[in-house]
């Protein structure tokens, strides 16, 4: 075979490894690009990992101090109550100390009391028989019941000015016997309608048996003086003639169409109206 032929047949052997080559390398770099983005891929998921660790891990420390400001909060809140419940045992503690002291004082005056009987039995005995005490004892006792019921009888209310105030008939006549002053006993019924009581002229304008409640009108030293929404046994003060002692009208019984009571007046103002109507 001659120069020229061996020549040819490497030229034309030399394209078909080249084309080998080229293929090589389109794949090599084919598959560069795939390791490059399959590693690009890796690189953003493991840097959204480390975000979202980032963001729990900032929620977790949020919900902690949260934690801890409740657990604070809570911590006040029982040191305030244990306060309290100290405060409370302490009140409760002093309230026992005080009825024992007063336990004690009503046991030391029933002693005293309980001396004092037998010192008084003690001298009755020295100084009379035995029938003379019995019939002293007696006395005493009756004595002591009549004391009772008269002390019972003026257990009545008091003003603002002192006065006694009664309740019902029988206490107005126990006050009537004490001769202090003039009273007065009127029945209103019917409104709108004047009743002279006393000096004065009353007006009843409402009532209200279930709420013990009325409201009047007196006319006194020609002036009208308007009482409104008063209750059963509440005195109702004022003045008339110049005078600085109290009238004092009172209300014992309220229905709704009528309402009585009495008038309490100083002696020294009944005087003086009753010498001006004779005059007159």
């Amino acid at each position: 075979m001659s120069e020229q032929e061996n020549y040819e047949g490497t030229t034309q052997s030399s394209p078909r490894w080249m084309g080998i080559a080229v293929v090589g390398l389109a794949v090599l770099s084919l598959a560069g690009l795939g390791l490059a983005w399959n590693a690009g891929n890796h690189a953003r998921t493991a840097e959204q990992a480390m975000q979202t660790m980032a963001t729990q891990n900032k929620t977790f420390q949020v919900s902690q101090e949260g934690i801890n400001q409740r657990v604070d909060q809570a911590e006040n809140t029982n040191a305030q109550l244990q306060g309290e419940v100290n405060l409370v045992g302490n009140k409760l503690k002093l309230t026992e100390s005080q009825l024992a002291a007063a336990r004690n004082q009503v046991k030391e005056n029933h002693a005293d009391y309980t001396k004092k009987i037998s010192d008084v039995e003690s001298t009755l005995a020295t100084k009379a028989n035995a029938d003379d005490v019995n019939t002293i004892g007696t006395d005493v006792n009756g004595v002591k019941s009549d004391l009772d019921a008269t002390k019972g009888n003026l257990q009545q209310l008091r003003g603002e000015h002192g006065e006694l105030i009664a309740r019902n008939h029988e206490e107005l006549e126990q006050l009537k016997r004490s001769g202090e002053r003039d009273y007065f006993e009127f029945t209103l019924t019917g409104k709108g309608r004047k009743e002279h009581v006393g000096q004065t002229q009353i007006e009843l304008r409402s009532a209200s048996g279930k709420k013990h409640q009325f409201s009047i009108a007196m006319y006194v030293d020609d002036m009208r003086l308007e009482k409104k929404n008063k209750s059963v046994n509440e005195p109702i003060y004022f003045y008339m003639g110049g005078s600085r002692q109290t009238m004092e009208l009172v209300v014992n019984q309220v229905t709704d169409k009528k309402i009585s009571g009495y008038l309490s007046a100083p002696k020294a103002i009944a005087a003086a109206v009753a010498a001006s109507a004779k005059v007159n």
